[in-house]
């Protein structure tokens, strides 16, 4: 048999499509299967967003859904329950506005109650804002802990809160 830089280029051609011919059919039964897998796994690590309300809008064309009337929004994945008179779902944006008597429970016990709160969904944080000559409330589960393990040794008592709304 001749060494391969001596075939005529016509052979050559022969020889490297009939290589060329077992590859592509492989990669045709072979690839497909992977993206299909691939593309389940995705969907199946989305969790999903439930929102409820009496009335729910959605924008096509901006991607916003607005929900109105007893909003309660159920986000598993974050571990966040919330209430509103409001909510406003920017997909494009990745972000949730509520308004009016908002209420936020993360697992845990953390909560917010505000006016207003936005949520942006990638940093994983809140901004919220009160009523007009009111304030914002948060309340935060901290447990205390000195290097032992042992209960750290309880705070000085503070004078009394005095609501504002």
């Amino acid at each position: 048999m001749m060494p391969c830089y001596q075939l005529p280029i016509s052979q050559m051609r022969r020889f490297g499509l009939a290589l060329m011919l077992p590859v592509t059919l492989l990669g045709a039964f072979v690839l497909p299967t992977q993206v299909l897998t691939a593309t389940a796994q995705t969907s199946q690590a989305n969790r999903p967003l439930t929102i409820r309300a009496d009335v729910q809008e959605y924008d096509a064309k901006n991607q916003v859904i607005t929900a109105r009337g007893n909003v309660q929004m159920l986000y598993p994945a974050r571990q966040i329950q919330a209430t509103s008179a409001q909510a406003q779902y920017f997909s494009k944006e990745r972000r949730i506005d509520f308004s009016g008597n908002v209420y936020i429970l993360q697992q845990g016990g953390n909560s917010i109650r505000a006016e207003k709160v936005t949520y942006l969904i990638d940093e994983g944080r809140f901004v919220a804002l009160p009523q007009s000559n009111r304030q914002v409330e948060s309340i935060y589960m901290i447990q205390e802990s000195d290097n032992n393990g042992q209960t750290a040794t309880p705070a000085p008592q503070t004078p009394a809160f005095k609501r504002s709304n």
